[in-house]
């Protein structure tokens, strides 16, 4: 439909990326007539999920769900891998864990024990999945052993998966506007009835359904809002995604008196390329990832370590460390390497846009790297080296207990000396990727008022979810939330239509 004026719709999901396409596609199963509205131009579709790798969280009892998931793999792939297991005891106590029991129980119990069943939808959906070798399990004793929980990823990553839920979209015969930038909700006494848009010709224009999913995003590509509730120094961070993550959907929400809920403060941020693009680029931003740091040190411009690069998994740690670079003076860091490790870094350290130095001495390499206290630096390699427990094997598929010290700081696992050249050092700063304070929802995703009341015909998915994630995110959960509350909101949401008289046609503003 192009126009978006000659037919009437039961639910118009606000949003392009996994969440919102979940919700529409789980409305049309359950007989709903979709409108989806994606503010963004069809070539930069997708919202944040075209950024990511497209790694999800989900519960599993072995190698027979991870078949389950993955039709594709071979006998061969399987007799090479140690999946283990990751149950729903395991997410449980890596989401209190992580946020600091503080999760949002009722949220989080959603959460986990819907993350297999919506894996298995997905599937069901045309959505491929493989197990992540070589990024989720190094390779040892020709083996791969899986760590940190997060085992599957969509084929082709976040793209691969845009693809499929548009491909899965238009099959269903679910209509999909481009450049439709919603502004605002059309609510009276009795609830939502549809949402006011700005075309590209920048007139304004009437679409009426019973419900509204709103699923567009936080507030992280919005300078302004970062700086009023993440705090001072935000609005200098990078953004990983999308550009069109503003915020309107929670000041939509927040207008029609939808309740606050979660880390209003917090965000996902990790360290990123120095000289990155203020926002995503689909072409490039993959390549400006700097996400193997446990194997490296940590030194900010006075070279001085200053966090635990070893602390925990990186999945249970990238997402915070993003802060602690924008907490250093200038907002950089560096990421040094010797060879011992160069070869089990990610592929993105190997990329052209990289701000990278290497040297044969350790002198020499301070003397590369921008803007850091050469004398200090020397001091802390030297410190670190000269502390690390080589008693310990290394051992980068398991917390191997491996530590050294530095500057006060300690290094709990995967502990090398810095001491055999090559030695590569990365400069790095940070990346916000998404906010964490979003609106209440219900356990049916419908959005709530400040007074604890259910907002008729308005429902919540995606980053749009307050209350799940606080100070720091398990790597690969954001996914996994945005299709289990995309899918929840978006059967609600029929529901809701289907027990409502269907709007009018859809009618321009004067």
């Amino acid at each position: 439909m192009s126009d978006g004026q000659s037919a009437a719709y039961d639910v118009v999901v606000v949003g392009g990326g996994n969440a919102a396409l979940c919700a529409a596609i789980s409305a049309t199963n359950e007989g709903a007539r979709v409108l989806v509205l994606e503010r963004s131009p069809m070539e930069e579709r997708g919202g944040n999920t075209s950024f990511t790798d497209g790694l999800m969280r989900t519960v599993y009892e072995g190698e027979d769900d991870i078949r389950a998931f993955c039709p594709d793999l071979t006998d061969e792939e399987c007799a090479s891998a140690d999946f283990g297991a990751y149950t729903e005891s395991d997410f449980f106590d890596d989401m209190a864990r992580i946020t600091q029991l503080r999760t949002d129980l009722e949220l989080c119990d959603i959460l986990v024990r819907n993350s297999r069943e919506t894996i298995l939808w997905m599937r069901d959906q045309g959505v491929r999945f493989f197990p992540t070798f070589g990024r989720q399990a190094y390779k040892v004793n020709g083996r791969f052993k899986f760590w940190g929980g997060a085992t599957i990823a969509v084929a082709a990553g976040g793209p691969g998966l845009v693809e499929a839920l548009y491909n899965a979209a238009e099959k269903r015969g679910i209509d999909i506007r481009y450049e439709a930038w919603v502004r605002d909700l059309i609510r009276d006494e009795d609830g939502v009835k549809g949402v006011i848009l700005t075309r590209p010709d920048g007139k304004q224009e009437e679409i009426h359904a019973p419900s509204v999913v709103l699923a567009c995003g936080g507030f992280e590509a919005n300078a302004e809002m970062r700086a009023r509730y993440l705090g001072p120094g935000w609005d200098l961070a990078k953004v990983r995604g999308s550009r069109y993550n503003t915020g309107d959907g929670l000041s939509m929400a927040l207008d029609a008196g939808a309740q606050p809920h979660g880390h209003w403060s917090g965000c996902h941020a990790v360290s990123w390329e120095r000289y990155a693009d203020d926002f995503g680029d689909l072409i490039h931003t993959p390549q400006y990832q700097r996400h193997s740091y446990p194997l490296s040190i940590m030194v900010n411009a006075e070279g001085k370590r200053f966090v635990d690069e070893g602390a925990d998994f990186r999945n249970y740690t990238y997402a915070k460390y993003g802060q602690a670079v924008l907490n250093q003076p200038g907002q950089i860091a560096w990421q040094v390497f010797d060879s011992k490790v160069l070869d089990l870094l990610r592929d993105e350290y190997r990329t052209r846009r990289v701000t990278k130095v290497t040297a044969d001495t350790i002198e020499e390499l301070a003397d590369k790297m921008e803007e850091i206290d050469k004398d200090q630096f020397l001091k802390t390699v030297e410190e670190f080296n000269a502390s690390v427990k080589t008693d310990a094997p290394f051992e980068p598929n398991i917390k191997d207990g491996r530590s050294a010290t530095s500057n006060g700081v300690p290094r709990s696992n995967w502990a090398n000396p810095i001491d055999t050249p090559p030695y590569h050092a990365y400069g790095v700063t940070c990346g916000v990727t998404f906010t964490f304070g979003g609106v209440k929802v219900s356990s049916e995703a419908q959005v709530q008022d400040t007074n604890g009341k259910p907002i008729p015909g308005l429902f919540a998915a995606g980053e749009m979810v307050g209350g799940i994630f606080y100070f720091n995110y398990p790597g690969a959960s954001g996914l996994t939330s945005g299709a289990v509350f995309g899918r929840l909101a978006g059967g609600s949401a029929a529901a809701y239509a289907q027990a409502h008289a269907r709007a009018p046609e859809a009618a321009p503003v004067n």
